[in-house]
């Protein structure tokens, strides 16, 4: 089935933190993009229970078009997940939100964010190294669906201000 994409006006894309009623929409989402997706428990306890946890919503026009979500610990951000739903695929919004998640990890103090990703998604490992990160390992046999390595990326984060202009 193609996609079928379309113009929206750039105020009708806004980023905010995730709400415990985005959890049915993030979880369908998780099916669509994940092998081994999540579970609404799982970000349920996210919300509830993990001090270290940051989950963003991208919303367009009142849906949720996307999710991504990090760790803080000290001063190193650990992007635990980010997809964005089929039908707003191709649109660059996975370097959006990505690019959102840096400059709210380096606001609240990150200098220096990682994350895994399938040794087999090239698409994922270009829009990285589009935006700084650089392997740094592999995690052997990572994925539970099918021991898949993980490639460890990291990148520093530049100084962003709540300002700055998008790239």
């Amino acid at each position: 089935m193609e996609q079928q994409h379309f113009q929206r006006p750039e105020s009708a894309l806004e980023f905010r933190s995730m709400r415990y009623e985005d959890i049915p929409h993030v979880c369908e989402i998780e099916q669509e993009a994940f092998a081994t997706p999540w579970t609404s428990g799982a970000f349920h306890n996210e919300l509830t229970n993990n001090q270290f946890a940051h989950y963003m919503i991208l919303d367009i026009s009142g849906e949720v078009a996307g999710y991504g979500g990090m760790w803080l610990i000290m001063d190193e951000a650990h992007v635990t997940n980010i997809a964005i739903k089929n039908t707003y695929r191709g649109q660059k919004l996975g370097k959006r939100l990505l690019q959102e998640l840096m400059r709210t990890a380096s606001y609240l103090g990150a200098k220096r964010m990682t994350l895994e990703v399938r040794a087999s998604n090239h698409i994922a490992q270009s829009l990285y190294d589009k935006l700084g990160f650089a392997s740094a390992g592999i995690r052997r046999g990572y994925y539970t669906d099918n021991r898949e390595d993980a490639i460890i990326m990291w990148t520093d984060l530049p100084k962003y201000r709540r300002d700055s202009p998008e790239d």
